[in-house]
């Protein structure tokens, strides 16, 4: 993957010799002087999975103001040189460069899903709650947490087990996070729809915590295939998300049937959770999620 630290390094060397044999002198002066960051920032399931990574250059406030005035003419340049390396790859496309000022990115604070919500921010959550109130199990999946986790920083988010009923054990989606270190932490993601209690028989829509606990076990228990280094691995951790409530009595359930390793491994994520984080990270809403356009006025004005 080009977002890979050794790929991405690779990949800005390779510019820089580009720019070099064209004599782009501004080229490598914005190369030398920027801090060049990716990350991936869509993705497209057309053809086995495209993904589609941003390259941000963050440059002094000073050499900033210099670009100012021709932003987009400077962007296009540097995606034409990032792109040309990487043309030959059918699943990977550098789509974008921004050019932002050090000081912005300085300033960016990290999301806090504990905040008081504006009241814009309040009008989109009661938009998405109504949305998750009607959506389906891969509906919630595809359309929420895929673009929750890839905007979360989340990599190879994968969808799995809805398609194909014969892996329907709460394999939903897998995916892997870098470390700072760039070793490598990987996410089994069981999805339910509704509420998950530990009732014995369930009202309709609710999950027994019971089942949940059946298929945790065999999700730590199996190996997913990691096509970027090309072997098996074992998932280091399990996120149980539902689309309603994970009640309190089926948390503590579940956490006395598991032993100490295995609660290590475990993490919740119900409704709440997933509305807040949503918002704060400034997702777009799914298009279903928004409320119907107003029709136009065509009274004539007289």
């Amino acid at each position: 993957m080009i977002d890979s630290l050794p790929e991405f390094r690779s990949l800005i060397e390779t510019v820089k010799k580009l720019a070099e044999a064209d004599e782009a002198n501004d080229v490598l002066s914005l190369l030398g002087r920027s801090e060049i960051t990716i990350r991936q920032t869509g993705y497209d399931n057309w053809n086995g999975g495209i993904y589609f990574y941003t390259v941000f250059f963050a440059v002094e406030v000073s050499q900033f103001i210099e670009f100012r005035n021709d932003l987009e003419g400077w962007e296009k340049i540097m995606l034409e040189y990032l792109q040309l390396p990487v043309r030959h790859l059918e699943n990977e496309e550098i789509s974008r460069v921004t050019l932002v000022p050090k000081s912005g990115i300085a300033s960016l604070t990290e999301p806090n899903p504990s905040r008081p919500l504006s009241s814009a921010e309040v009008r989109d959550k009661d938009h998405l709650t109504q949305y998750l109130n009607k959506v389906s199990e891969d509906e919630l999946t595809e359309n929420i947490l895929m673009p929750l986790f890839r905007h979360l920083g989340f990599q190879r988010v994968t969808v799995t087990g809805h398609k194909d009923k014969q892996l329907e054990f709460g394999k939903d989606v897998w995916m892997k996070f870098v470390l700072p270190t760039q070793h490598l932490l990987y996410f089994g993601i069981q999805v339910k729809k509704g509420k998950i209690d530990s009732a014995g028989l369930t009202k309709t829509g609710n999950n027994s915590v019971a089942e949940v606990y059946n298929q945790s076990l065999m999700l730590l228990g199996l190996a997913i295939f990691d096509p970027d280094i090309g072997k098996n691995v074992l998932v280091d951790h399990v996120i149980i998300v539902a689309g309603g409530e994970i009640t309190k009595s089926a948390r503590l359930w579940l956490g006395s049937q598991l032993d100490a390793v295995q609660r290590r491994q475990i993490i919740f994520m119900d409704r709440e959770d997933i509305l807040n984080l949503y918002i704060v990270n400034n997702i777009p809403l799914p298009a279903a999620a928004l409320p119907p356009a107003e029709p136009e006025n065509d009274d004539l004005p007289f």
